[in-house]
């Protein structure tokens, strides 16, 4: 339809197509405003794999009239079925992903979720590409578009009838019709839970951000590349296509578990490419209209490309985590309701989305301006998620530092419990131990750490993020080394991960010395299983002290094998000094084995 505009119909009772495309992404996302309370509730109270095929026989009749709409070239008749389509979606959205966990495993969501959304883009691209091309077909390409999408809605019904019986989450539930009282309802129950909160606000600024890009899409591709239909699908499928790889990276770069790190990735990402893309076509104006081969062969258009594809990796990267975060942390018989609630956010700043572009362009701000202003709106976003799970990014900057200076191997690391409070015990190697156990171990890590160590200027900031814990030496501080304990066992009562250095200090040797007694006594005032670890590989390494006793002197152990090993948990009760040394040597000394 905004290629059908921009390209077939040009202006409209005034309105200019440029206004026409901004226009008519606003009037798609007004159902969800409207109706998303009632969605949520419908899909909570009814079994959902007939719903889906009710709504997937609304969409053959919505596609019926859209079809008449394309066949007379009438734009009004057009924009009211965007309205019907909008208001399908609507229906469909807290449906979709309100079944995944009922029908997977909580390992699995992160995979499913993943497969969804890749699958989703990549009908997006063959769409794209489809509509694309139909439409730019002399004389019938609007007929013909009309008769791909019934055949489309059509397809869609076909397999709904194989989803499997899904039973209603809560079908006792009375109706609620008043759209505002329930959506005010939806949004409070989802406040009440933070993560869920801060996940339905990221995907929402999500969806401002791709609806700035894909409504300017047309426009962008004719007035300031110079291409043409073919061009303008083209870009629209590498960013889909970025998107699919995206999703599908989210499985294999979390192991199958959620990993809000990459939230920050991926908004990061977003931010830079989104500022690369206005500032490569800053200077770019279209003199003609041009196919595949004449874009391809300006070299600007290249780095644009690429940086479309990358905003689509990152956008891949950073909504997958949220969505199986919604999921999988509401209630799960309000979970339709609490994703109905995410979805008129979304409707919210898709819509502000639209308002801002048309504001902006009204003050004159060209295309490659709105994105740059976009991509430095996005940075805040991605210091807010920063913010937000600090020790998340750090554990991914991490690993990320972790696997670029060595080559790392895993061991028992299925022994540290996914959750609940645990003492990790590990040998202390070289100066980088608390940075490879925080890139190798899955949750984040409260560290005690020395406190000379801590103060330093360089690095105070990164403790004082981490929530490290500062221990001095009774005969150096009492009062610090008590705060330290103290703290230590209040993180233990919320359910946190600490890790010791049992021997208090950098081996000189690299053997592993005398235990001291503070983890005995950590132990015996809050009760908690100990897990031993070992860290193998970094002796002799720049961090270390074997070059004459000294960190930091000798450049070496670059990119050299380093082991990672847990042994099986340790109960507190059966907590002895020695036997966890004896513990933590074995575990050092078997890679020697």
């Amino acid at each position: 339809m905004a290629l059908f505009i921009v390209y077939h119909i040009g202006s409209v009772g005034g309105l200019s197509g440029l206004m026409l495309v901004n226009l008519a992404a606003g009037l798609f996302i007004l159902p969800f405003l409207l109706f998303s309370a009632t969605a949520g509730q419908i899909a909570d109270k009814f079994e959902k794999s007939r719903l889906i095929r009710l709504l997937k026989l609304l969409e053959i009749a919505i596609m019926v009239i859209g079809a008449v709409g394309f066949w007379l070239g009438n734009v009004t008749v057009l924009f009211a079925v965007l309205f019907l389509m909008g208001l399908q979606s609507t229906l469909f959205g807290p449906v979709k992903y309100a079944i995944l966990p009922q029908h997977l495993r909580e390992e699995e969501l992160v995979g499913g979720n993943g497969l969804v959304e890749s699958a989703t883009f990549v009908a997006i691209l063959l769409g794209t590409i489809v509509g694309g091309l139909l439409i730019a077909i002399e004389t019938h390409g609007a007929k013909a578009s009309g008769v791909a999408c019934i055949l489309i809605a059509v397809a869609g019904y076909l397999a709904s009838r194989s989803i499997p019986l899904t039973p209603a989450a809560a079908p006792e539930l009375r109706i609620n019709w008043n759209p505002f009282t329930e959506t005010w309802r939806n949004i409070h129950a989802a406040r009440k839970t933070r993560v869920v909160w801060l996940s339905m606000l990221g995907i929402s600024w999500f969806w401002f951000y791709g609806a700035i890009f894909l409504s300017q899409f047309p426009n962008f591709t004719k007035d300031i590349l110079g291409g043409n239909e073919h061009v303008a699908t083209l870009l629209l499928a590498f960013f889909s296509i970025g998107l699919g790889i995206g999703a599908l990276m989210c499985e294999r770069l979390s192991k199958g578990r959620i990993e809000p790190a990459l939230v920050f990735i991926g908004a990061a990402g977003l931010a830079l490419f989104a500022f690369d893309v206005g500032l490569a076509s800053r200077s770019l104006h279209a003199e003609a209209q041009n196919g595949i081969a004449a874009y391809f062969a300006n070299p600007a258009h290249w780095r644009v490309t690429f940086d479309l594809i990358m905003m689509g990796v990152c956008g891949g990267l950073y909504t997958v985590p949220l969505y199986a975060l919604i999921q999988i942390r509401a209630d799960p018989e309000r979970r339709s309701r609490i994703i109905a609630a995410n979805n008129i956010l979304n409707a919210l700043l898709m819509v502000l989305a639209s308002l801002t572009a048309v504001s902006l362009f009204a003050l004159d701000v060209t295309i490659p301006q709105l994105f740059m202003v976009t991509a430095a709106l996005t940075l805040l976003v991605a210091i807010a998620a920063f913010c937000a799970a600090p020790q998340h990014v750090l554990r991914c900057v991490g690993w990320l530092l972790t696997h670029t200076v060595y080559r790392v191997r895993t061991k028992g690391l299925e022994n540290i419990p996914e959750t609940g409070a645990c003492i990790l015990a590990c040998n202390h190697v070289c100066l980088v131990d608390p940075v490879v156990l925080i890139g190798t171990v899955r949750r984040p890590i409260r560290f005690f750490i020395d406190h000379k160590v801590y103060n330093t200027p360089v690095f105070y900031w990164l403790f004082k993020i981490n929530r490290t814990i500062p221990l001095a030496p009774s005969k150096e501080d009492e009062a610090l080394k008590e705060q330290a304990f103290v703290l230590a066992a209040q993180a233990l009562r919320n359910g946190e991960l600490i890790c010791i250095f049992p021997e208090g200090r950098l081996t000189p040797n690299g053997e592993i010395g005398k235990f001291s007694p503070g983890i005995s006594r950590l132990v015996r005032e809050t009760p908690v299983p100990v897990v031993p670890m070992a860290l193998h590989g970094l002796w002799g390494s720049f961090f270390s002290r074997a070059h004459k006793g000294r960190a930091m002197r000798k450049l070496r152990g670059i990119f050299s094998k380093i082991t990672v090993q847990a042994g099986p948990a340790i109960a507190p009760e059966d907590l002895k000094l020695g036997d966890l040394r004896e513990k933590v040597v074995a575990l050092h000394y078997s890679e020697h084995r």
